[in-house]
């Protein structure tokens, strides 16, 4: 369980597959320390567990469909990821309840700046729609956002400064993807409706 709260931005170096699992390697400075082998880590969202680190190195397992199910088919080397190890009892919780289990890829629509006001238009599949309500909670890449507004297969976050630096939702465009998981609360009511 995590909270969505990024607690460094790493790097990619290197991604590797055999089979129908990948190896994908990452450079972090600041919490690496703090990890142990086989601990969980959100890796732009994904809950991984970590199999093996080296000084500023951690390397994890990922399964082919996980590739297909989020937007790690699109890492490059060298590109900034967000991470965040799991949660521990006693912990802040900062953001919102954040499993690390994706339910889409969506894609960056439009990105609108005017002075600090930042904001970002993401599309998912229609089916998603029920999941997400404005002033409600969505996890992006990992971050906890509040939705600002929904549409039709899509929605509205705002960001702070803040958030565009600690995290990589400053460097995403139109046409990006980004690793969606909406709402645990939302999901357990309607699944139980």
């Amino acid at each position: 369980m995590f909270t969505g709260i990024v607690k460094e931005l790493g790097n990619v170096r290197r991604i590797s597959g055999l089979g129908g699992i990948y190896k994908l390697s990452l450079e972090a400075k600041d919490i690496v320390s703090a990890l142990n082998i086989g601990d969980s880590v959100s890796v732009n969202g994904v809950c991984l567990t970590l199999t093996a680190k080296d000084r500023h190195i951690l390397d994890f397992d990922v399964m082919g469909e996980t590739f297909k199910r989020t937007n790690f088919s699109k890492l490059k080397i060298g590109e900034s990821i967000n991470l965040e190890p799991a949660l521990r009892a006693g912990d802040p919780l900062g953001g919102h309840f954040v499993t690390g289990h994706i339910d889409c890829a969506g894609k960056v629509r439009e990105v609108r700046r005017a002075g600090d006001n930042y904001s970002i238009e993401i599309t998912f599949p229609v089916k998603y729609k029920k999941l997400v309500v404005e002033k409600g909670s969505i996890s992006l890449d990992g971050i906890s956002l509040t939705v600002g507004s929904v549409g039709d297969g899509s929605a509205i976050v705002h960001i702070i400064p803040h958030t565009l630096k600690a995290t990589t939702l400053g460097s995403r465009h139109p046409g990006d993807e980004v690793n969606i998981e909406f709402d645990i609360i939302g999901k357990y009511i309607i699944g139980s409706g």
